[in-house]
């Protein structure tokens, strides 16, 4: 059996370093890192990340994220942690959002009152189209 690359300097090089959790553990040769194989866990698509992101800019709650996606709100924020991303702090104005099928959101574009007045951004949703929408700002 080969020995599993170090994380952190990708180094194959490592001993055994005895069992913690029925799992074998080791320690890199060159840097001393002690790791474990590498863990089974379940492995979140890059869609769901970037869809997570763009509802976090848009000003969408951690929790009502992981209502809409499925991923839990602690995911949620260790990616924006790891990406750096920062919403951009504007008070004014509070998105609302509408989950739409095909059907309903061609009719919403049907009528042309629905296009003015407020600024519109759609998005792909699994099957279904997010819609978020938010006021312009008044001048005066």
């Amino acid at each position: 059996m080969t020995k599993p690359a170090c994380p952190k300097c990708d180094s194959t090089e490592a001993t055994k370093s005895g069992v913690v959790g029925g799992r074998q553990r080791y320690k890199c040769k060159n840097c001393g890192y002690h790791y474990s194989v590498d863990k089974v866990g379940r492995e979140v698509s890059s869609y769901y990340v970037i869809k997570a992101l763009q509802l976090y800019v848009e000003g969408v709650s951690y929790r009502e994220i992981e209502r809409l996606l499925g991923v839990s709100h602690v995911s949620v924020m260790n990616w924006v942690k790891k990406y750096g991303v920062r919403a951009p702090r504007q008070t004014d104005y509070h998105p609302t959002y509408k989950i739409l099928t095909q059907k309903e959101l061609a009719d919403f574009f049907q009528n042309s009152q629905n296009l003015k007045g407020a600024g519109l951004m759609v998005t792909e949703l699994g099957d279904k189209y997010m819609m978020i929408r938010w006021e312009r700002f008044k001048e005066g």
